[in-house]
């Protein structure tokens, strides 16, 4: 599409902005992006995202999609002349694959802040319920090469910013994430050889700087 205006509203850390950049990196879809501080929020991002005020926020030609696994959505179905495509043909994995991305921001995401954000038992829990759901989704990836099967699709494209945070997590709580679900560790070294995808997500040791400034400020 010509003349297009593309424009990320994002803060580098999140893996839900994460989400965003992998899929417009897959596409190889032109975008400005803005980094947004989330503790002193622009004008812009409270104008088109005024329900919730959150990153990340698309905005194309002047019209704001917010809520990532919408933006994905989005993507595909809009750049849907552009490979891959994230999204099942068949009606029935479609939802399937919309299902396990509900699982993620329900399973993943809470234990997951716990477990860089507290300590003592509130820490041990998040870390139990987060390899609790990462297996289940070690269960569901079974022996494919990726959950889109030979192709990265919605729920890879989901999963991968948390995997990126794997080193913050196992820093933070003092365990080894490969130790529990080796073939979840593999899919995600598999995904970051795409080198579309490495090049679109701070590393890993980058995300766990920005965390430790974050708990050292009181930001968390």
């Amino acid at each position: 599409m010509a003349n297009e205006e593309v424009v990320l509203l994002d803060f580098s850390p999140s893996p839900f902005g994460m989400r965003v950049k992998i899929a417009l990196a897959l596409k190889d879809i032109k975008y400005e992006y803005r980094h947004e501080d989330i503790f002193n929020k622009s004008p812009l991002l409270e104008k088109v995202n005024p329900v919730h005020k959150k990153i990340p926020v698309l905005i194309h030609n002047g019209g704001p999609i917010c809520e990532s696994s919408l933006i994905l959505e989005y993507i595909d179905e809009v750049w849907k002349d552009k490979t891959p495509n994230f999204l099942p043909h068949d009606p029935y994995q479609r939802a399937h694959a919309r299902f396990w991305v509900d699982f993620i921001d329900r399973k993943l995401h809470v234990p997951g802040y716990k477990i860089w954000t507290t300590k003592g038992d509130e820490q041990e829990e998040g870390k139990r319920q987060f390899i609790e759901s990462l297996k289940v989704l070690e269960a569901e990836l079974g022996e494919k090469t990726y959950f889109g099967d030979a192709e990265l699709g919605l729920l890879d494209i989901a999963l991968l910013p948390f995997y990126c945070w794997f080193y913050s997590y196992e820093a933070f709580g003092k365990f080894c994430i490969e130790a529990e679900c080796p073939k979840l560790v593999a899919w995600g070294k598999r995904c970051m050889e795409r080198e579309c995808v490495s090049k679109a997500v701070p590393s890993p040791k980058a995300i766990h700087e920005g965390a430790i400034q974050c708990v050292a400020l009181g930001l968390n």
